[in-house]
């Protein structure tokens, strides 16, 4: 009897996606498990601060196009379906972890950089999406 059998494959769309996709793979394979990728596009306010008087509504389409290309690229590479991609908008630990509960998922795998001073202290979204997942979270080390 297989472990895991939905898989969401949190995604940033860098080069260590590549990474974060072998390992989510392998997992699938040796369970027999369906994968599903989700990236997430945050709000231009969020990372900008809200207080700009631009109209960033354009830029974040732009942002969100790119993305769902991107995104259908990776999916295209591992035989993903286009149904099992999703480019969503909000915060990522919110909206991963509202996909895992929409989806019936039971193993969310994210990329994590080791973090180290401040950033440790502050958290990442790694971090944020261990602690409020219902189901497993591997969080695959990328990055130096």
């Amino acid at each position: 009897m297989s472990q895991y059998k939905h898989i969401l494959v949190a995604v940033d769309l860098t080069e260590d996606a590549d990474l974060v996709l072998e390992k989510a793979q392998e997992i699938a394979r040796n369970n027999e498990a369906k994968l599903t990728l989700v990236h997430v596009v945050e709000p231009l306010s969020v990372a900008y601060g809200s207080d700009i008087p631009l109209d960033l509504s354009s830029l974040q389409e732009e942002i969100t196009e790119q993305a769902r290309q991107k995104i259908d690229s990776l999916a295209e590479s591992i035989d993903v379906k286009r149904g099992e991609q999703h480019v969503v908008y909000g915060r990522p630990e919110k909206e991963i972890h509202r996909m895992a509960e929409e989806f019936d998922v039971d193993l969310i795998v994210v990329g994590s950089h080791g973090r180290h001073g401040l950033a440790l202290i502050l958290g990442s979204t790694s971090t944020s999406i261990l602690h409020g997942a219902s189901c497993d979270v591997l969080a695959v080390r990328v990055g130096d």
